[in-house]
C-alpha cells in the first residue's frame, strides 16, 4: 500500500502543528499476517480456538489478548491542562500525547477516549461498558468535584485499576519531591507546616497523600481562604477535606494568614501569591508552585524567600511532572495483574522516585528527570511489590 501523503493544512510551517499533523499515534500489529498460514492463525479459523478458550475461562484474556497491557485514557474535556472546559474534540491532542507517554515511558498501550457527555451517570455507565477491552482506566482532565464521584464509583464497579492522574499522579510526584526537600532542609514530615492553594482534584489528592506520609499540619485554601469547617459555603468534598486537614490543626482564615510561618507551600490553583505574603514563610522554606504556564509564585520571587523551589515547567529546575509517575504505576500494576491501585502503591511510587536522586540531592535536584531511564522500571518494581503487600496482585 502506498504511503498516504498529507494534504496541506492551515497552519503548515508552524512546528507544533506540523508535529501534530495526522495525530501522534497509530496502532501497529504485533502478529505477521503476510502468508496464508499466518493469516489463518491470527484470524479465522485459528482465532476461534482462542475465543472458545476464553469463553470457557475468561481469565485467559490476560494471556491471549492485549487487554492486560492496555489502558483507556478517558476524558470529557472539562478541565484540559490550563485551558479549562474546551470539550472532547479539543481534548484529543492531549489524550494522544498521554498515550504516547504511556508507551514511551512505561511500555503501556494507551487508547484515548474523549466522551461527548459531561453527565456523571453517563460517563460511569460508558466506562463500565467499555471496561472489558482494557486492563486499566486512566481518568484525565475531568473537572472537580465530579471527578471524585466518577473515580470512586468506577473503583467500586470494576476489578481493574482506576486512576485519576490529575489527582494521584500529581500527588505522587509532589510527595517524592517533598521527601527530598524535607531531607535537604532538615525537617521531618510530622513537624512540617504545609499550605496548599487549590482545593480541586490535585489539591485534595496531595493533601491525602501527605497525610498518609505523616504530615499532620496541612491547610488547604481556595479563593475564600482556608478550607475549614467554620465556613458555611463548603461543598461536601471540601467539607470532608476540611475535617482531614485544617480542622485537625486549628487553621482558618485567609491565604496570607495560612502562609505566615509555613514551611511548605504547594500551589495547584493557578492564582498568584503576592511576594509580601511569600516573605512571611519560615526560614529555609520550600515552594512548589505548579500552575502552568504561570506558577503561583514565579521562581525568581520564590528563590528570594525559599531554599527549595519547584514548578510544573520544564524550563526551571525541579519539574513536578506527572510523567514521572503514571507510566510506571500502570506498568507495575499490570505486571502483577493488580485489581486496583492502592494508597500503598502510590506512596511506594513516590518513595522510589525520591530514592533515585540519592547522593545527587541538592536545591536544584529534588526530583529525577523524566528522561532518567531508571524512573519507569524503579516505579514499576516498587508498585508491583506494594500491590503484593496490599493484597491486590493476582499473580
Amino acid at each position: 500500500m502506498a504511503d498516504v501523503v498529507p494534504s496541506p493544512h492551515p497552519r503548515a510551517g508552524e512546528p507544533v502543528f506540523d508535529l501534530h499533523l495526522g495525530g501522534k499515534m497509530a496502532t501497529v500489529p504485533t502478529a505477521d499476517v503476510s502468508t496464508r498460514d499466518q493469516l489463518s492463525l491470527a484470524y479465522t479459523p485459528g482465532v476461534a480456538e482462542v475465543c472458545e478458550a476464553i469463553a470457557a475461562d475468561p481469565g485467559l484474556t490476560r494471556h491471549y489478548t492485549w487487554v492486560p497491557n492496555t489502558v483507556a485514557i478517558v476524558t470529557d474535556g472539562t478541565a484540559v491542562l490550563g485551558l479549562g472546559d474546551i470539550g472532547p474534540d479539543a481534548a484529543m491532542p492531549v489524550m494522544e500525547g498521554k498515550a504516547v507517554l504511556f508507551k514511551q515511558f512505561g511500555g503501556v498501550d494507551g487508547i484515548p477516549i474523549c466522551l461527548a457527555t459531561t453527565d456523571v451517570e453517563e460517563i460511569i455507565e460508558t466506562v463500565v461498558r467499555l471496561a472489558p477491552s482494557f486492563g486499566g482506566i486512566n481518568l484525565e482532565d475531568i473537572s472537580a468535584p465530579r471527578c471524585f464521584e466518577i473515580e470512586d464509583r468506577l473503583k467500586e464497579a470494576l476489578d481493574i485499576p482506576v486512576f485519576h492522574d490529575d489527582q494521584h499522579g500529581t500527588a505522587v510526584v509532589t510527595l517524592a519531591a517533598l521527601v527530598n526537600a524535607l531531607k535537604l532542609t532538615g525537617r521531618t514530615a510530622d513537624a512540617t507546616r504545609v499550605v496548599i492553594s487549590g482545593a480541586g482534584a490535585a489539591g485534595v489528592a496531595i493533601a491525602k497523600i501527605l497525610l498518609a506520609a505523616g504530615v499532620k499540619d496541612i491547610a488547604v485554601t481556595d479563593r475564600k481562604g482556608v478550607v475549614s469547617s467554620d465556613r458555611t459555603d463548603l461543598t461536601p468534598s471540601k467539607k470532608a477535606l476540611a475535617e482531614l486537614t485544617a480542622d485537625q490543626c486549628g487553621r482558618r482564615g485567609t491565604l496570607a494568614e495560612a502562609f505566615d510561618g509555613a514551611d511548605v507551600y504547594i500551589g495547584v490553583s493557578g492564582g498568584t501569591v503576592p511576594e509580601e505574603v511569600v516573605a512571611t514563610m519560615a526560614d529555609d522554606a520550600i515552594i512548589f508552585a505548579m500552575a502552568n504556564p504561570n506558577p503561583e509564585v514565579h521562581p525568581d520571587v520564590a528563590h528570594r524567600h525559599a531554599r527549595v523551589v519547584a514548578t510544573g515547567r520544564s524550563d526551571f529546575p525541579n519539574q513536578i511532572n506527572n510523567v514521572l509517575a503514571f507510566p510506571g504505576i500502570f506498568r507495575g500494576a499490570f505486571d502483577v495483574h493488580a485489581s486496583a491501585i492502592t494508597e500503598g502503591m502510590k506512596v511506594a511510587a513516590a518513595d522510589a522516585l525520591a530514592a533515585l536522586v540519592g547522593e545527587d540531592l541538592s536545591e536544584d535536584l529534588v526530583i529525577p528527570s523524566p528522561f532518567d531511564p531508571r524512573v519507569g522500571p524503579a516505579v514499576a518494581t516498587a508498585v508491583a511489590e506494594a500491590a503484593r503487600r496490599d493484597g491486590v496482585a493476582r499473580i
